[in-house]
């Protein structure tokens, strides 16, 4: 079975992120230009937390707040969910299932190395298994 590094190998350990003090406004303008769904709080190596699209609907939008007066450490959500590298992608969708989430920070021995979303896995496992059934009807036909 796949674990998390082989998804990261294909799409690449690139992880964009904020400071906490950032305004709301900002991130969702790097959220834009990025074509991404979340952003990594950070302070120095550390992540602080994780701002997403429904951080900003559910504490920005709905509560009549305003996105350029607010900082993402006000709505992000924290403490983080986060997996280690070698954790196998059916217990990383089992993860992000159970807790609601779209976006798992990737971690080896303490220290960030990229981050995954549901997308990426199910696209991995899908190509995963595009291949498998394609083995077996080659097998299967050549009998």
């Amino acid at each position: 079975m796949a674990a998390v590094c082989e998804v990261l190998k294909e799409k690449g350990n690139e992880v964009i992120g904020v400071g906490p003090t950032t305004p709301v406004y900002e991130a969702i303008e790097k959220m834009v230009e990025h074509n991404c769904g979340s952003l990594l709080v950070m302070e120095d190596d550390d992540i602080t937390g994780i701002f997403t699209e429904r951080d900003y609907l559910r504490k920005i939008a709905l509560q009549g707040r305003t996105s350029h007066d607010t900082a993402v450490q006000e709505v992000m959500t924290s403490p983080v969910v986060v997996c280690e590298s070698g954790t196998e992608i059916d217990e990383a969708l089992a993860m992000m299932t159970d807790r609601r989430i779209r976006h798992l920070p990737v971690v080896e021995e303490g220290r960030l190395v990229g981050i995954v979303s549901i997308g990426d896995l199910v696209k991995y496992k899908t190509r995963e298994q595009e291949f498998r059934i394609g083995y077996l009807e080659d097998y299967i036909g050549a009998r």
